[in-house]
């Protein structure tokens, strides 16, 4: 086993024009959960997006699964986003398919081809998310806890080894922020890394992880618990 899922060493990201992250340095083992937090606009998603090869490394190193992300070529990133989950807090659910058709999307996009072995993997993930009675519905009848169940399944569906998620409760009112955190949890009792972007300091103090703090282009620690 890998001693580390990512490893982040001294790395500066450009976030805007005159806004700048520097020197930030982090890693985290298989199986670890950790919360990103900082205020809105400190730089917690562009984080994530270097980590995805969305935006690019300033300096540094940054070591996703083995893979250093500086090293990468342009056709090898789909191959890293593969080993990768990613929950966005606006669900980017594709609003002309059904829940299924959104599923089958990305399984087909990732080189699935066999019709049985994608309609028995989008159940299992259904089931896993409780939403396999839905499968048929659009984004638009979905509630928005629904469509992030939705979301989570999509992240699921490769089996990755790190999830990335976004502000997941964001756009969510508490009761469904607590079932949707639950279900995040419960994931990552399952063996996948979680790196959590988050403002919600009630989420935090309800599930205690260990906290990672973005604050005036810096990085900080700020506990470690498990």
């Amino acid at each position: 086993m890998k001693s580390e899922i990512i490893i982040y060493e001294k790395v500066s990201l450009k976030i805007s024009e005159n806004n700048f992250l520097e020197n930030l340095s982090f890693s985290l083992k298989p199986g670890e959960f950790t919360y990103l937090i900082g205020k809105t606009g400190s730089g917690k998603s562009s984080i994530l997006r270097s980590i995805y090869c969305d935006i690019p490394i300033q300096s540094g190193n940054c070591i996703i699964d083995g893979v250093y992300i500086k090293k990468i070529k342009k056709r090898e990133i789909p191959l890293l986003r593969r080993k990768i989950g990613i929950i966005f807090q606006d669900f980017k659910l594709l609003s002309d398919r059904t829940v299924f058709k959104n599923l089958e999307f990305v399984l087909k996009a990732t080189e699935w081809s066999d019709k049985s072995k994608i309609k028995a993997r989008i159940d299992e993930v259904l089931d896993q998310v409780k939403m396999n009675d839905f499968k048929n519905r659009f984004p638009y009848q979905l509630s928005g806890g629904e469509q992030q169940r939705i979301s989570i399944a999509r992240a699921i569906l490769n089996n990755p080894n790190l999830i990335l998620a976004d502000e997941p409760t964001g756009n969510l009112d508490p009761g469904t922020s607590n079932e949707i955190m639950e279900l995040i949890l419960d994931i990552n009792s399952k063996g996948s890394t979680i790196l959590m972007a988050t403002h919600d300091y009630n989420m935090i103090a309800a599930y205690p992880k260990r906290t990672l703090r973005v604050e005036n282009g810096k990085l900080f620690e700020l506990s470690k618990k498990t």
